[in-house]
């Protein structure tokens, strides 16, 4: 059975799903790492290149390819991949897996971001927290609709990577 983890950028995805896959014996896949691999581009090169469309169509098939390849892994999804397409869709049936929202609150979040924002394409040009405040507020309204289709929702506000991971262990 796969995990697959979803969630805004900062949630935890990558960090929590390293210490589940090697808690639960299990082989760790981040998707905008394995889509780096396959285009041969940083993320932040393809948008450049080939745009945000070129990007997501790109992110959907290679998704779908991890869902019907994968086994016995945790996956870490982007934190758009959910949004776009039918991708939502795709992980909810995909029958060898299990979908998690690692739901973290907008000040967590921002407190998390600010610190590693020049790292992150997408907020890398917000000057102020108040901006970045702002954006991920008017992102997370937009995208809590996705995320909240998952299977399993776990809070991860001022909670540490291990108790996340046990929380997660827990549901199996």
């Amino acid at each position: 059975m796969n995990i697959v983890l979803m969630g805004y950028m900062g949630c935890g995805k990558s960090s929590v799903g390293r210490v589940l896959a090697d808690d639960m014996t299990k082989e760790y896949l981040d998707l905008d790492a394995y889509i780096e691999r396959k285009e041969e581009m940083k993320i932040s090169e393809i948008f450049e290149k080939k745009g945000e469309i070129y990007f997501r169509k790109k992110e959907a098939e290679h998704l779908k390819s991890c869902l019907e390849t994968q086994n016995n892994t945790i996956l870490s999804l982007g934190g758009g991949t959910p949004c776009f397409g039918n991708n939502v869709a795709l992980v909810k049936s995909a029958k060898n897996s299990v979908s998690i929202y690692l739901k973290t609150g907008l000040e967590v979040l921002v407190d998390r971001l600010v610190v590693e924002k020049a790292k992150r394409p997408l907020i890398a040009h917000l000057e102020t927290k108040e901006s970045l405040d702002d954006f991920v507020r008017k992102h997370l309204f937009e995208r809590s609709f996705y995320y909240n289709q998952a299977e399993h929702v776990i809070t991860t506000d001022y909670k540490n990577v291990t108790q996340v991971a046990e929380e997660i262990k827990e549901l199996f």
